[in-house]
């Protein structure tokens, strides 16, 4: 929550105008003290990547006297000691930390995610390793991970950092969940998929693929061999559209089966006419592929653009590249022919009121339309497979509901997160792992169970936007829509050079941290405020000398100084 001021922050050239221009020595009892507070990018994202010090490296990087390239280096692993992820998440992630940026309220916000992008793909470029805690043990507690999409590998990598034996198991013959096969290539190149996951199993964690826990292994089996048990086994199964005939149609296939089809080298023959029904990324990445294999593409979604909770880019991505958009639409009744859908007849609707979503809900209403398809995609939502896991209590209305350490057992130390837990971003995921991990640490090693608790938010109105020059957020051009849908596997936009990113990254407000701009030194009448000796050293106070003008609390443009 942000901290209130008593009155309104001046700009520049109010504070200056007014303390130039006084005769009069303004003094109280107040005195500077610098007090850090978590920038909107940290508070909004679920892991809480130190965004702002990283990209702070970089763009101060001549007055801490680093080379750039030191201080890409240097940035990659402040990300990465708490996101392995990088070069992944700057491509799949909705940027939710640019949703929330000070800097929006100035002209647009910093553009976090590729930023984050170009540090992953530094790292890969380099060669650079996961490294273990220095404080890392050599503990003897097995831990078994069911499931390997973001879930499950954050998991085990902030086990193995800290020395624990850790095994992944995973039904699938390769790596990844979701990632892999619920993501396209075009999206997640493969080869940047596999570079980071290997990064964590270099760190020890023993894999075991093509298990299906549940199935080919009892989960009472790993309970008993292991120490404890993260259960994160994702949302593979599709949800159907309930209609008569739906289960028999040849060509009828979800949204999640579908992505796992193409991403395994099965590509189904999708026709001509492929109809999507969702709104949701999925839908999308289906959508999307289709118009890759060639196909004419409808996406039926029941409510408006607005209400769609896919990634704006990918809406805006579909759009370009011609997909048709019906919206306030849903499938009543299939028509089949020799057990292959041939027409979908459709029921319109019309927004009510919002629903426990939040959304509009969508209302029907006695008009009806017909849609002709060679193929038909439902993806309407998506769950986990929970066969063989009812022991501890995973059932289709609660999932693997946990507390807010995702322990589902406590004295069993079971835990459970992901799209197990719940359905959710990847960053959310990555989250759910991180903490379970912590908890079990804690648990083995008797500590007190806590986490990242930070400083409060600093909101814009604690800033001083005048400081800043308006700068254009650095863009990258895309491939051209008509090029683009003719291959399966090349990325729409390019990483940012170096020169880019170190633009980016100086438009960075450094929300309630300083960034050294010597302000407080420079207007500060009572020479109070002394330079730093090293570079990268903050400004301090000779209290002595302050009057508590206040001046240096005015002039600060991050909100760092405060006066008490």
């Amino acid at each position: 929550m942000a901290i209130k001021r008593t009155k309104k922050k001046k700009s520049i050239s109010e504070v200056v105008s007014h303390r130039v221009g006084s005769s009069a020595r303004q003094t109280s009892d107040k005195r500077p003290v610098h007090e850090e507070r978590t920038p909107p990018c940290i508070a909004g994202c679920p892991q809480g990547t130190p965004v702002r010090e990283a990209v702070n490296t970089i763009s101060l990087h001549e007055k801490h006297a680093l080379s750039l390239e030191e201080s890409f280096t240097r940035a990659w692993q402040i990300w990465t000691d708490v996101s392995p992820f990088p070069a992944i998440l700057g491509r799949v992630c909705p940027a939710l930390c640019e949703d929330q940026c000070n800097r929006r309220e100035k002209d647009d916000a910093v553009g976090v995610n590729r930023i984050e992008r170009f540090l992953g793909d530094w790292g890969i470029e380099h060669g650079f390793k996961l490294n273990r805690d220095d404080d890392a043990g050599d503990y003897d507690e097995k831990i078994a991970v069911i499931g390997s999409g973001p879930s499950g590998l954050n998991c085990a990598y902030y086990l193995a950092r800290r020395g624990y034996k850790v095994t992944i198991f995973e039904a699938f013959a390769r790596l990844g969940g979701m990632l892999r096969y619920g993501i396209p290539e075009y999206r997640l190149p493969r080869n940047i998929l596999d570079a980071e996951i290997q990064r964590i199993l270099d760190l020890g964690v023993e894999v075991r693929t093509n298990v299906a826990v549940g199935r080919d292994t009892p989960f009472e089996q790993l309970d008993d061999e292991f120490d404890a048990v993260y259960v994160a086994i994702g949302a593979h199964k599709g949800r159907k559209l309930g209609l008569d005939g739906e289960d028999g149609a040849e060509n009828v296939v979800t949204g999640i089966e579908f992505l796992n089809r193409m991403n395994t080298g099965n590509t189904p023959d999708v026709g001509d006419r492929v109809v999507v029904v969702g709104g949701g990324d999925s839908a999308m990445d289906a959508a999307r592929v289709c118009r890759r294999l060639g196909a004419d593409v409808t996406l039926l979604y029941r409510r408006t653009r607005n209400e769609m909770p896919a990634i704006e880019e990918d809406i805006a991505g579909g759009e370009k590249e011609q997909i048709n958009f019906i919206f306030l639409g849903t499938p009543v009744e299939l028509t089949l022919n020799d057990n292959r859908c041939t027409t979908i007849k459709c029921r319109k609707m019309e927004l009510g009121e919002p629903d426990s979503s939040g959304r509009r809900r969508p209302v029907p209403i006695d008009e009806f339309f017909e849609l002709e398809c060679s193929f038909l995609i439902p993806s309407i939502s998506q769950e986990p497979e929970f066969d063989g896991f009812q022991s501890i209590g995973a059932n289709a209305k609660d999932w693997l509901s946990t507390d807010d350490f995702m322990e589902k057992d406590a004295e069993r130390r079971i835990y459970a997160g992901g799209d197990a837990r719940e359905l959710g971003l990847v960053t959310t995921a990555m989250y759910h792992g991180r903490r379970a991990a912590d908890t079990m640490h804690a648990r083995f090693r008797g500590l007190p169970i806590t986490f990242g608790q930070q400083p409060p938010e600093i909101k814009s109105d604690k800033l001083l936007l005048d400081y800043f020059e308006p700068k254009p957020r650095v863009s990258v051009d895309e491939l051209d829509p008509e090029r683009r849908v003719l291959s399966l596997t090349e990325e729409i936009e390019r990483t940012f050079s170096e020169s880019e990113v170190l633009a980016e990254a100086q438009r960075c407000l450094s929300c309630g941290m300083c960034f050294e701009c010597g302000q407080c030194w420079t207007y500060c009448q009572d020479q109070a405020v002394l330079k730093p000796v090293k570079p990268g050293e903050k400004y301090t106070f000779k209290l002595e000398l302050c009057q508590g003008c206040c001046k240096c609390e005015e002039v600060c443009p991050c909100g760092y100084i405060q006066m008490k």
